[in-house]
C-alpha cells in the first residue's frame, strides 16, 4: 500500500513539519497561570483560523531531499467550508473539499477519488480536535517575531516533554492567528520538515476560485474511498505513546493500481483497508492493517519527520506511519491486537 497519502491531501501529513529556536529564552521550571491561558488561546485561534478565515496562497513542503509546490484556496460559506489544494509539480491533481467531503480529481487517468467524512488536515489546518491537551505534551513558549511571505508574525516553540514526539516551531499571523511557518526538529535541534507560505493573501475569497478547475468530467470514473466511518473493528492498539488518543477509525477502499504489482506480476486488486488515526493535537500516527500479500519485505523506512513500519501479523499486514520517532511507531506496532467482541 501507498503509504504517501497518510495526511489529508498526500501531504505528507500532516499530516505534517516544524522547528526550533535559534533565539530561545530560558524555560521556567514551571508555566505560570498567565501564561497558560495565553497558550490555550493561542491553540484555538491557530485551529480556528485555518476554517473560517478567507485565504488563497502558494505553499511549499519539504520533507528531506523532498519537495513540493501546492495552492490553497479556502472560504466559509455560511456554514459550509469550501477549499480547493491544487499540487503544483509531478502530475497534476486536485483536490476539492466541501466540509468533510472531499474529491480528489485526477486528469491523467480522468479519475475522481471520492473521500466522505475526511477530516481537515491539510496546511495551514494542522491542529485536530484535541489540540487543546498539546500543553500536556510539550512545553510551550513565545520566541522571536518574524516575517513570512511578507507577513508579520510571532513564533511559537513546542518542546517534547518526552522523547515520543519531534520538537515544533509555528509561526503564526499576529492579528488572525493563521498559521504561516511549521517546521519540525530533531533532538539535535536539526530541521527535519518544514511547510511555509510563500505568497498569501487573506481576506475575501470568490467562490469561483475554489471550483474544480476540470468541467467536462462526465465521462471520467468516480472511486469513493470511504467504506465506513467511525467504526470498531476490533483491532486495537495496548500501548500508545502518553497523550495520543483515536480521533478516527475507518474502512477505505485501495484502488487497484497498474504501478504495483502482486507477487505473480499480476496488477494490485482493488482492496479494502482498516485505518486507525492517533494524534497528540499536531503529531498524528496512522495504522493500517490489510490482507497479507507474499511479495513484501518487513522493515522500517525513515524520511525526514516521516517514520514508516511494516509488519505481518498472521495473515494481515500491519503498517504503521508518523511524523514521529521510530521509537513511537515501534511501540505502536509492537502493541496492535485483534480483540473481537
Amino acid at each position: 500500500m501507498n503509504m504517501m497519502g497518510v495526511r489529508r491531501f498526500n501531504l505528507g501529513l500532516a499530516s505534517s513539519a516544524w522547528l526550533l529556536a535559534a533565539c530561545m529564552s530560558p524555560v521556567a521550571a514551571q508555566d505560570s497561570v498567565e501564561d497558560k491561558r495565553e497558550v490555550h488561546q493561542v491553540l484555538k485561534k491557530i485551529q480556528s483560523s485555518a476554517q473560517k478565515l478567507g485565504y488563497s496562497g502558494i505553499f511549499v513542503y519539504q520533507q528531506a531531499s523532498q519537495i513540493r509546490t501546492s495552492r490553497i484556496t479556502h472560504l466559509l460559506d455560511g456554514n459550509t467550508e469550501l477549499e480547493k489544494l491544487e499540487i503544483l509539480d509531478g502530475q497534476p491533481r486536485e483536490y476539492v473539499r466541501k466540509n468533510d467531503e472531499v474529491s480528489c480529481y485526477l486528469p491523467d487517468s480522468k479519475t475522481i477519488q471520492i473521500e466522505k467524512n475526511a477530516t481537515q488536515e491539510v496546511f495551514p489546518a494542522l491542529l485536530t480536535s484535541n489540540a487543546q491537551s498539546l500543553p500536556e505534551s510539550y512545553s510551550i513558549k513565545k520566541a522571536e517575531t518574524g516575517r513570512v511571505a511578507g507577513i508579520d508574525c510571532q513564533t511559537y516553540l513546542l518542546d517534547p516533554r518526552d522523547a515520543y514526539r519531534y520538537g515544533y516551531r509555528l509561526c503564526v499571523e499576529k492579528n488572525s492567528g493563521l498559521l504561516l511557518r511549521a517546521q519540525t526538529v530533531n533532538t539535535k535541534n536539526e530541521i527535519i520538515e518544514q511547510i511555509a507560505f510563500t505568497q498569501l493573501a487573506i481576506g475575501d475569497v470568490d467562490k469561483q476560485r475554489v471550483k474544480p478547475t476540470f468541467q467536462n468530467t462526465a465521462q471520467w470514473q468516480v472511486e469513493n474511498l470511504t467504506v465506513q466511518s467511525n467504526i470498531h473493528s476490533g483491532w486495537v492498539v495496548k500501548s500508545l505513546p502518553a497523550g495520543f488518543k483515536k480521533i478516527r477509525e475507518m474502512k477505505r477502499l485501495i484502488p487497484a493500481s497498474a504501478n504495483v504489482k502482486s507477487s505473480d506480476g499480476s496488477t494490485l486488486k482493488a482492496h479494502q483497508v482498516i485505518q486507525m488515526i492517533f494524534s497528540d493535537g499536531l503529531a498524528a500516527i496512522s495504522v493500517f492493517i490489510e490482507p497479507d500479500s507474499e511479495n513484501r519485505t518487513e522493515g522500517s523506512l525513515q524520511q525526514g519527520a516521516m517514520t514508516i513500519m511494516g509488519k505481518r501479523h498472521a495473515e494481515y499486514w500491519l503498517t504503521v506511519v508518523g511524523e514521529v520517532p521510530a521509537s513511537a511507531i515501534r511501540q505502536v506496532m509492537n502493541s496492535i491486537e485483534f480483540k473481537p467482541k
